[in-house]
């Protein structure tokens, strides 16, 4: 209860965009490559962002 308004810190939202961009990478890769290969880019981008925050 007391968590529920709770902020989510920099890496948890980072987190969860990373985690979204990798289920959009999965779907898309089975009807559109070239779109799959962006969507992983990008969570490669954000993964190393997640990384300068360590």
């Amino acid at each position: 209860m007391f968590g529920l308004f709770k902020k989510k810190s920099e890496k948890e939202k980072l987190q969860e965009q990373y985690e979204k961009l990798m289920k959009e990478a999965h779907r898309l890769s089975t009807s559109n490559r070239k779109l799959s290969d962006e969507k992983v880019f990008e969570a490669d981008q954000v993964l190393k962002q997640m990384d300068k925050l360590d």
